[in-house]
């Protein structure tokens, strides 16, 4: 292990600190070609990133760029920066430290490129923008180090693949390059090494200490959580007790609809005043910066959020978080109880508070999961494609290159160390031609080739490849603002949303009622309402579903010991285990039963709410083709539940593994889902431009060129390299048949079904589930016509 050079010794000492043992080991592994350090929040693994750049720094005889910071968050890059600077400062090391993201000035970022400072922050799209210049070359010329900061954030998408494409690129203009990842929680280690190390170089992992356990547990209310729902306003007398009892807390929810509303039902409820604030993505950037400094100030005691305040941003004295609803993810949870207590060796505090009766069981195997240091996650397939596209036309915005040795620089990249030079070709040729379907047409022929090296067919085609870089998908927002002239920015909403909206609806955003008035050069025009029952607003916000790991352990703790469930959860349980059976893992429980003069059937998939949606859409349309008559369903993350006007008799042939790829084919071809798929990974492989230099595309716009394009390649060329890839993503994500697939693989045709009289105590929480679904069909037809009959022949008139 090595010794601090003395220059650090005396600064750790003057402050009275000991350096950690994970910090030492990464100085004495300075010169590794790569190494991956999981520490727990608070355990200083940013220094331990940092230490070896700012020994090498400290002679000052290095000149340029020498360190390269990446981060998820634009805020932590910056926050990061203020905090490097103490050390740097006390130490009076000749060390200069900037970032660089979207908010930076375009006079700044200019300076940075002709006088790159020695530690640079930045965030992968911002990395891509910058090796897309000419002189990427001489800015990176004598780059020594990468430390990318909460890798596990970024390698779960494909910002984390073109972070590491972006990578290949760093380590051809710097071939000293030296790699470093820095995580809390990470599932699989190994794993994680492999994207970040340059294949097939070795990548070390080091584990800190983990610390103590945290203080986790559900929160005790005094009403039990409600048969189905999300707002959990039963919890409200609770939480803000536990508000007065602390600091400051942070208030967890899965989506910004859900923040807004528990936050505007807690601010009727906060009768005493209690400096409590909101914090989500779809806010004004000024309304969510004026919070994080009065966090920062200590001048809050809660703050609803969502995924915005995950990651390691230190916000202040936070001593409790409290997570609403389902965690969803167990990682996730983790991550979030880290924000508390935010120091080495002091263990964080959280508290759980279910929504519903099944997310009490949630809940519970998320709490034992953490216990156990059991973290999920799903395995990462290969690097996906329509990165790749990307990359090839940013590698040429930067000047011609041998298509070889781009392709060997891929090959480096741990994601795609098995791509075939077939596959690097069909994304060459797509970048190039834009395929066999759109060759005729001159703005998709972007590349070509001049003495034996590709390169931008049109130079000035570099400034728009550069005003679409990045793999983020914005969900089509509008602003919205207070009426009048410089109205007040208060954030955003979707562009569905809004469609639905006429003059005097109301909604909530940032915690407060508001009237739309009307829609202004795409700005959402609103003013302030009296109202205290608004319409919800809905946000996009991420829709998570359950993990497999914690869906796993949920169906465990069903047939496990109850005893730490509350009893009006075991009382459920064991009603259903008499009414008929209790869900298991290697078995698919089908429930059968009559109610409201409907048949009704209920799928017991565990396999998250996306891929229960899709099961339900792909069972009732084969219950049409069967003439079952389907009128709709619902889907949870744990089962989906179909009423029609006939019952199911034998659900075999609805679930036949085979017939069920069929019928997604055939949905597919025509879906909505399929073509905002399409949209989304055409839009990243540079076919559709959202940004152009004169303005930027509506949702609406990019909506109608994608599906114009859509449909053009599956009538006539349905093999098309983007077709395949839509195809691929449609596995996982919104339609998720992936995880279909794993359950019907997981039970392999061991199929349970239950033909009872009655509905099932677990079946009935979905009959007050929100969100529907109707299925058009026959069965609607004939509900018309027998009411058409019966109204006539009420008046004595037969057809």
């Amino acid at each position: 292990m090595a010794a601090l050079p003395p220059r650090f010794a005396s600064w750790f000492e003057s402050h009275d600190w000991q350096p950690h043992p994970h910090q030492l080991e990464m100085l004495a592994r300075a010169e590794e070609p790569a190494s991956l350090l999981i520490a727990p929040t608070g355990g200083g693994k940013t220094l331990a990133g940092f230490l070896p750049s700012l020994v090498e720094l400290a002679d000052g005889a290095h000149e340029g760029l020498h360190t390269l910071y990446i981060s998820p968050l634009k805020a932590l890059a910056a926050d990061i920066r203020r905090n490097l600077r103490r050390p740097v400062e006390e130490m009076g090391l000749p060390v200069r430290i900037e970032d660089r993201t979207g908010d930076t000035s375009a006079s700044a970022r200019k300076r940075q490129r002709a006088d790159p400072p020695h530690i640079l922050l930045t965030t992968p799209e911002s990395l891509a923008l910058l090796i897309s210049y000419e002189d990427a070359p001489r800015i990176f010329a004598g780059l020594t180090r990468v430390v990318v900061d909460e890798i596990h954030a970024l390698a779960e998408s494909k910002r984390g693949d073109q972070l590491m494409l972006a990578l290949s690129r760093l380590q051809a203009l710097a071939p000293g390059l030296r790699r470093v990842g820095l995580s809390a929680t990470v599932e699989d280690p190994p794993a994680l090494a492999h994207q970040l190390a340059r294949h097939p170089d070795p990548c070390p992992v080091i584990l800190a200490d983990p610390g103590p356990l945290p203080d986790i547990a559900m929160l005790n209310t005094a009403a039990p959580p409600p048969w189905a729902g999300g707002g959990a306003a039963h919890a409200l007398p609770e939480v803000l007790e536990e508000v007065r009892k602390h600091r400051t807390t942070l208030i967890f929810h899965n989506t910004r609809a859900q923040a807004e509303i528990f936050f505007h039902n807690l601010w009727l409820a906060n009768e005493e005043g209690l400096p409590i604030a909101i914090h989500h993505g779809s806010l004004a950037r000024e309304q969510r910066q004026k919070v994080e400094a009065a966090m920062v100030s200590g001048e809050l005691r809660a703050i609803v959020c969502t995924g915005t305040l995950d990651l390691g941003i230190d916000w202040g004295d936070v001593d409790l978080i409290i997570q609403i609803g389902g965690p969803k993810n167990i990682k996730r949870l983790v991550q979030r109880i880290g924000r508390a207590n935010h120091r080495y060796n002091a263990p964080s505090k959280a508290r759980l508070v279910p929504a519903n009766r099944f997310e009490v069981l949630e809940c519970r195997a998320a709490l034992e999961a953490v216990a156990a240091h059991d973290l999920d996650g799903e395995p990462r397939g290969p690097g996906p494609r329509d990165v790749l596209c990307q990359h090839i036309l940013i590698r040429a915005c930067a000047g011609p290159f041998d298509e070889t040795e781009l392709f060997g620089e891929v090959k480096s990249v741990g994601a795609y160390s098995n791509l075939s030079r077939a596959a690097f070709d069909d994304c060459l040729d797509f970048c190039a031609t834009g395929g066999y379907a759109l060759k005729a047409y001159d703005r998709w022929q972007k590349l070509m080739q001049r003495d034996g090296r590709w390169t931008l067919r049109d130079p000035r085609a570099a400034q728009r490849v550069r005003m679409n870089i990045g793999t983020i998908q914005d969900t089509e927002l509008l602003k919205v603002r207070l009426r009048g002239r410089g109205g007040k920015p208060l954030g955003e909403i979707e562009e569905g949303f809004a469609a639905t909206l006429t003059e005097g609806d109301t909604f909530l955003i940032g915690g407060e009622i508001v009237r739309y008035e009307g829609l202004k050069e795409m700005t959402v025009q609103v003013s302030r309402s009296g109202n205290k029952t608004p319409k919800i607003a809905v946000f996009g916000g991420t829709k998570f579903s359950a993990s497999t790991r914690l869906t796993e352990r949920i169906l465990e703790l069903i047939h496990g010991d109850w005893s730490a469930l509350p009893h009006h959860v075991q009382e459920w349980l064991a009603l259903q285990r008499n009414a008929s059976q209790l869900p298991r893992g290697d078995r698919l429980l089908v429930e059968s039963f009559p109610h409201d003069s409907r048949a009704h059937t209920c799928l017991y998939g565990f396999a998250g709410r996306n891929a229960q949606q899709t099961l339900g859409l792909l069972v009732t349309r084969r219950m049409e083709e069967l003439g079952l008559d389907p009128l709709g369903f619902v889907a949870t993350d744990y089962a989906t539940l179909i009423w029609g006007l006939e019952p199911v008799e034998d659900p075999d042939p609805l679930l036949a593994p085979q017939v069920l790829r069929d019928a997604l084919e055939g949905w597919l071809a025509k879906n909505a889902v399929m073509k905002r798929t399409f949209r989304a990974s055409a839009t990243i492989a540079g076919l559709i431009e959202r940004n152009l230099p004169q303005n930027r595309k509506s949702g609406r716009q990019a909506t109608f060129s994608s599906d114009i394009l859509y449909d053009t390649l599956l009538k006539y060329d349905p093999d098309h390299l983007l077709m395949r890839i839509t195809r691929e993503e449609a596995m996982k994500g919104l339609v998720d048949f992936g995880r279909v697939e794993e359950m019907l693989a997981r039970v392999a045709g061991r199929i349970d079904h239950m033909q009872l009289d009655r509905v099932t105590p677990m079946a009935a929480p979905l009959l007050l589930e929100v969100g529907k679904v109707p299925v058009a069909g026959k069965g609607r037809e004939r509900l018309a016509e027998e009411e058409a009959e019966a109204l006539m022949a009420k008046v004595g008139l037969e057809g």
